[in-house]
C-alpha cells in the first residue's frame, strides 16, 4: 500500500461561535518544541480583533442574564468535551510544550480539573464577594457582584493549555465574555480548545480564540474604547507599560503581568475571578 501523502491542516480563528479566517489572508506554521511541523494557524489582524470584540460584545447580556447554576453547568459541559478529545490534546500539548506524553497527560488531566473547579464557583462567587452591610436606617444594604463586560485575555505563551484554561475560566464563568489572543508559539491547543467550546454549550461569542502576533493584537485590544477590561499574562515584559497607559484611556480594569510564570498545576485562586467583577451596592427599604 502506498505511503499517504500528508494533509496539511490550516486552522481559522474562532469567533462569534464560527471559525472565519482571517480577514488578513495570513497563516504562519506552527511548529513542535522540536521544530518539527504541526499545521498552519490564522494570523489576526485589527480587523479580526474587532470583530472578536463586537462578537463578544454581543453575547455579554444573555451571557451576564444566564443564571450563575447555568453558567457552572456550561463550563462543567465543556470540560466533559475537553476530556472526551483528551487523546488528542495530550499529543498537541506533548508536541507543543516538549513534554512527555506522560507529563502532557497531567496537564490535560489538570486543565480539565480546572475547568470543572470554576465550574463549581459559579453560584458561590457572590456568597464569597458580596455581602449585607449594617445601615442605621429602615434599609437594607446589598453588596453585589457583577460582571465587567467584554474582557481581553492575553493567554500565557509557555502553558498552552492549562494556563490558558486557568486565565479564560475565571473571566467567563462569572458572566463576562472573553477575546482571547492564544499562546503565539504554540496555539494548537488554544485552536482544539475552541472546538471544545464550539460543540459544548457555550454560546457563540462569550469566548472568541485568536491566533497571531501578540505584539501586533495586544496594543488594539488594550485601545480599544468597547473592551472592560484586560489580563496582560502574555504580554511581552517590555511591552506591559505601555499596554497599561492604553487601556487607562477607557479606565479599563487591568490584571498586570505577574513577575514570574506561576505553577498552573498549583491550587488555583478564587480571587482571580474578582478581578473582573464591578460591586454593585443597592438600598432597599424595609417593609413594614
Amino acid at each position: 500500500m502506498p505511503d499517504r501523502l500528508a494533509v496539511r491542516k490550516t486552522y481559522k480563528l474562532y469567533v462569534g461561535g464560527a471559525f472565519p479566517r482571517s480577514e488578513s489572508g495570513r497563516s504562519y506554521e506552527i511548529t513542535s518544541a522540536e521544530g518539527r511541523f504541526l499545521a498552519n494557524a490564522a494570523m489576526a489582524s485589527r480587523k479580526d480583533v474587532r470583530d472578536a470584540v463586537v462578537a463578544a460584545r454581543g453575547a455579554f447580556a444573555k451571557w451576564s442574564g444566564a443564571t450563575a447554576y447555568n453558567r457552572g453547568q456550561v463550563l462543567y459541559r465543556a470540560a466533559e468535551v475537553l476530556e472526551g478529545r483528551r487523546a488528542q490534546f495530550v499529543d498537541e500539548v506533548a508536541a507543543s510544550e516538549g513534554r512527555d506524553r506522560d507529563d502532557a497527560a497531567g496537564t490535560v488531566d489538570a486543565a480539565v480539573d480546572r475547568l470543572v473547579w470554576y465550574a463549581g464557583w459559579s453560584d458561590k462567587i457572590a456568597q464569597i464577594a458580596g455581602s449585607a452591610n449594617a445601615v442605621a436606617g429602615p434599609y437594607f444594604n446589598f453588596s453585589v457582584p457583577e460582571p465587567t463586560g467584554v474582557v481581553a485575555v492575553l493567554a500565557p505563551q509557555s502553558s498552552s493549555l492549562l494556563g490558558l484554561v486557568s486565565v479564560v475560566a475565571p473571566v467567563v464563568v462569572s458572566g463576562n465574555t472573553a477575546v482571547v489572543v492564544a499562546s503565539e508559539d504554540a496555539p494548537l491547543p488554544a485552536i482544539t480548545f475552541g472546538e471544545v467550546l464550539a460543540t459544548s454549550d457555550v454560546p457563540g461569542g462569550v469566548v472568541n480564540i485568536l491566533t497571531g502576533r501578540t505584539a501586533e493584537l495586544a496594543p488594539v485590544l488594550a485601545s480599544h474604547m468597547d473592551v472592560n477590561a484586560i489580563d496582560l499574562h502574555g504580554a511581552a515584559a517590555g511591552a506591559a507599560t505601555d499596554l497599561e497607559q492604553a487601556a487607562a484611556e477607557n479606565v479599563k480594569r487591568v490584571l498586570r503581568r505577574p513577575d514570574a510564570e506561576p505553577d498552573w498545576r498549583a491550587d488555583p485562586d478564587p480571587h482571580r475571578m474578582l478581578a473582573f467583577l464591578e460591586t454593585k451596592t443597592v438600598w432597599h427599604p424595609m417593609g413594614v
